[in-house]
């Protein structure tokens, strides 16, 4: 990952945001909040939940890519 990670806190739940580069992104990827494409090249952000219930491992797996103003209006 690229840059600093963040905790924010989403709907009552705490969720980890990695920010990544335009240079980093290197796969496409389904954004969950719009349903477009995260194209490789594109700055973005990976978030999962910081607080589940199933512990860190499943919570890290469980991690999506968003572009940023997706995650901005969640």
């Amino acid at each position: 990952m690229s840059s600093w990670k963040r905790t924010e806190i989403r709907r009552g739940r705490s969720f980890t945001v990695q920010p990544v580069s335009a240079a980093s992104a290197q796969k496409e990827y389904v954004c969950p909040g719009c349903g477009g494409t995260v194209m490789p090249g594109t700055a973005h952000v990976v978030v999962w939940r910081a607080d589940g219930v199933l512990g860190d491992e499943a919570d890290l797996a469980s991690r999506r890519h968003w572009h940023e103003h997706c995650w901005s209006i969640a």
